[in-house]
């Protein structure tokens, strides 16, 4: 009789620990799971971070790149207007001079 009572508390240990085993692997999994979750979903906020930054970078280099043209637009009306004004003023001066010989 020992035996057996001895044999059931053997066997109703060995129940808990593998269910105990078995809950522990489960929650490992869920764990596993959940984690590989999270990573992912990081990993997709880091792509549409990148590609934010990209798309910004994209526009401020499209920016810069119309600044420059409107500035070289700009040095050139500077410069064909002071060609213009120095045309004028040596116009200006042969006239001037012209009627002082006169």
């Amino acid at each position: 009789m020992k035996k057996v009572i001895f044999i059931a508390l053997t066997i109703f240990i060995s129940l808990g620990t593998i269910v105990s085993c078995k809950e522990a692997a489960n929650k490992a999994k869920e764990a596993s799971e959940e984690a590989s979750k999270t990573i992912e979903e990081a990993g997709d906020d880091l792509q549409k971070a990148a590609d934010d930054a990209s798309d910004v970078l994209k526009k401020a280099g499209e920016e810069t790149e119309q600044a420059l043209d409107s500035l070289k637009k700009a040095g050139e009306d500077l410069k064909n207007t002071a060609e213009q004004t120095a045309e004028d003023l040596k116009k200006a001066a042969e006239d001037v001079k012209e009627k002082l010989d006169n």
